[in-house]
């Protein structure tokens, strides 16, 4: 079997298996997906699996927490020797810098933990000796995963440094901070963790800047901005922490997200307010049409159905109405729910 192996949040396979769909044919590769709502992963088979993972990069994928090159699926395998199948399945594959032993995100998964983290430990020598794994980590050779599905099922699948989630499961962890306002905090941490690259995040992320947070209340991510250092305009009707507002980084405007605007065009403007996505999207083009600010994160609510074709509706109806070129990013974040996070900046 060739094609792509993605990981999502459980219970959006349809929208990855639609995006994944439409995204391989808009490129011209032929190809089906194979997904169970609630498996946390999508197959995406394909004749021309290594080519269409070259041409689709995982950064620009919505749904897939992770992206991966399809080697092979092996079922029915007798749980007494796993590794002499996989090791037949490489054969003639070449060499990897790394190993990593995974499962889904999924609650029928979640119990693969321990036999991943066992597993890891057994095969890891087996394949230095066949000769397949670097007997130290090399981030200049492909990356080999090991996704058990169940005990006895389970995908060979491979990535590459540049072009994949760097977190074992798609997943970075981030640790709520006892002073954090809510946990809607980390949403922003893990928007400007995925979303921007190392170098966005040193230029766009400087202390003095400035920033408009729209439905800020009860603060989370205004705090987030403080500890960047940035002076932030909390625009909400409701109350903030206290503890935000003693950073002397922060005027707190009782106003209405959608109709209040800034005097002076503001580095950063975030948005997280509960709205429908179509009217959250056009407020935001709004922002960039009249140059009331450089870049920005926001929440776009999706609905119950239908949720790609209405992220693709969202993301088109911005770019068309924000009036200038953009680069845009948007990711159904591990710390979202019924929601993706977009990142918008001057091209």
């Amino acid at each position: 079997m060739t094609g792509l192996l993605a990981y999502c949040r459980q219970g959006f396979e349809p929208e990855l298996a639609a995006e994944l769909t439409e995204r391989a044919s808009l490129l011209g590769f032929a190809g089906h997906a194979r997904a169970q709502r609630n498996d946390g992963y999508v197959v995406f088979a394909s004749d021309q699996g290594e080519a269409l993972d070259r041409a689709l990069p995982w950064r620009d994928l919505i749904f897939a927490r992770q992206k991966l090159r399809m080697l092979a699926e092996l079922r029915a395998i007798n749980p007494r020797d796993r590794i002499t199948p996989i090791l037949d399945a490489l054969a003639g594959a070449g060499r990897y810098g790394d190993l990593w032993v995974e499962h889904p995100d999924s609650d029928s998964a979640k119990p693969l933990a321990g036999l991943a983290r066992s597993f890891a430990n057994a095969l890891r020598p087996a394949l230095r000796k066949a000769g397949f794994l670097t007997e130290k980590e090399d981030a200049r050779l492909p990356r080999l995963h090991v996704v058990f599905v169940q005990g006895d099922h389970l995908f060979l699948a491979a990535s590459v440094a540049h072009d994949s989630s760097p977190w074992p499961l798609g997943i970075p962890r981030l640790k709520l901070l006892p002073d954090a306002p809510s946990r809607s905090a980390l949403k922003l941490e893990e928007a400007f963790l995925v979303l921007l690259d190392a170098d966005q995040r040193a230029a766009l992320l400087k202390p003095g800047m400035t920033a408009a947070d729209l439905g800020a209340a009860p603060g989370g991510w205004t705090w987030v901005l403080t500890r960047h250092h940035l002076r932030v305009t909390s625009v909400d009707n409701g109350p903030l922490r206290q503890h935000v507002l003693d950073t002397g980084l922060v005027e707190h405007l009782r106003a209405d997200g959608f109709h209040w605007k800034p005097s002076q065009p503001l580095d950063w403007m975030v948005c997280d307010m509960v709205e429908q996505p179509r009217r959250v999207a056009e407020r935001m083009a709004q922002w960039f049409s009249e140059g009331w600010c450089r870049h920005a994160v926001f929440n776009l609510k999706l609905p119950m159905k239908k949720r790609w074709d209405e992220t693709r509706l969202c993301l088109e109806l911005f770019a068309g109405q924000a009036g200038r070129p953009l680069q845009v990013h948007a990711r159904q974040l591990y710390h979202d729910r019924e929601e993706i996070t977009v990142f918008a900046t001057p091209h």
